[in-house]
């Protein structure tokens, strides 16, 4: 088993840095300069001169790689000289100093996805982590949403197999996987946040933290969530519906489910307590990659609901080409997905050996 972990976390690892690699070449052939992104209207040549030294720009493009690899290694190497690029005091969290040889320094450090263009030098890892919570949150009620409801309904069409039952369900499946998540998210907006708002509750937009009307601070408004969960979970929860129906019909043609029944045990019991438990593997699959992607894929989502994310963070850094932060953000999904799929893999291998293998 230790083998095995090391083996994916190796992986893991080699698809990161392709990640990386990829990501980086790709905004840095792109054109502009981002040193007069940075300047806008107040550009002359001194102070064009003083921001590309001090963010590397004025470097080979090979430099600049092997100084992002750097930021990103929690074990890096620097310069001891202030008036480097790659001194290790340009951090706003100064790092932990290993030991210092002639003019370089080992430095232990959290990664450093560099500072954002527009948001006067606030580091881009900040940044993330004030909205990427707000994204978790958003997958997580999607997700149980999408697999309560989904589970149950593909149970029951299965229950209810050729009935009209059948049919009812199977076509909220098939429309649910067909409409696009922002068209539906516009939908929903409109009809539940403003046509029907006085019976709803609920706003067209809004994020998962509201600022009090006397100015006290923030406090957490759990309405603006039903909109963008609902709107998210339609996909996989269609997904689901015909995965769980598709398992549990399969399930329940076996012979221990015959054995079920000559013992007098009524459908219900059946369905819940064989048949189910053992159609949840491919479901499990589907909920594990579908999480991910919501965590990269709520972005039409989030940027219609005004739900302060990565998603909408995402959208607005590339309105305002904002790189160091499309970037961060791009590589924390690429992280999410990698380590999503290393514990899903580890649950196969603990649950069936022959995996490891």
């Amino acid at each position: 088993m230790l083998r095995f972990i090391w083996n994916k976390t190796w992986y893991g690892l080699l698809v990161m840095w392709g990640v990386i690699t990829v990501v980086f070449f790709l905004f840095n052939v792109l054109p502009g300069d981002p040193s007069r992104m940075m300047l806008d209207q107040r550009e002359d040549s001194e102070q064009l001169a003083r921001i590309k030294a001090k963010y590397g720009f004025d470097l080979p493009i090979s430099q600049q790689y092997l100084h992002y690899l750097n930021d990103l290694s929690p074990l890096s190497w620097h310069s001891a000289n202030p008036e480097d690029f790659s001194n290790y005091q340009r951090y706003q969290k100064e790092p932990i100093v290993l030991f210092k040889i002639g003019g370089g320094a080992l430095c232990l450090k959290a990664p450093y996805l560099r500072t954002s263009f527009r948001s006067q030098g606030k580091e881009v890892s900040t940044i993330l982590s004030e909205t990427f919570p707000n994204t978790l949150v958003l997958a997580i009620a999607a997700m149980t949403l999408a697999l309560l409801l989904g589970l149950s309904l593909g149970m029951l069409a299965a229950r209810f197999k050729g009935t009209w039952i059948d049919s009812g369900i199977n076509f909220f499946g098939t429309l649910g996987m067909s409409v696009p998540s922002f068209f539906s998210a516009i939908l929903m907006a409109w009809i539940f946040g403003y046509l029907l708002s006085s019976w709803t509750g609920l706003n067209m937009t809004g994020s998962l933290y509201e600022a009090d009307l006397y100015g006290e601070g923030r406090y957490i408004a759990w309405s603006n969530l039903i909109l963008p969960a609902i709107t998210l979970g339609i996909r996989p929860l269609a997904v689901i519906i015909q995965l769980s129906r598709s398992s549990i019909l399969e399930e329940l043609g076996q012979d221990y489910i015959r054995t079920a029944r000559a013992k007098g045990l009524s459908m219900a019991a059946i369905l819940r307590k064989h048949a189910l438990r053992n159609a949840l593997n491919p479901v499990i699959t589907a909920a594990s990659g579908w999480f991910a992607s919501m965590l990269a894929g709520a972005v039409f989502v989030e940027y219609i609901f005004g739900w302060n994310g990565l998603g909408k963070q995402i959208v607005d850094a590339l309105n305002q080409l904002d790189l160091p932060l499309v970037m961060g953000a791009v590589l924390l999904i690429a992280i999410t997905f990698v380590v999503i799929s290393i514990i899903v893999d580890l649950l196969y291998a603990w649950v069936d050996p022959r995996v490891r293998n």
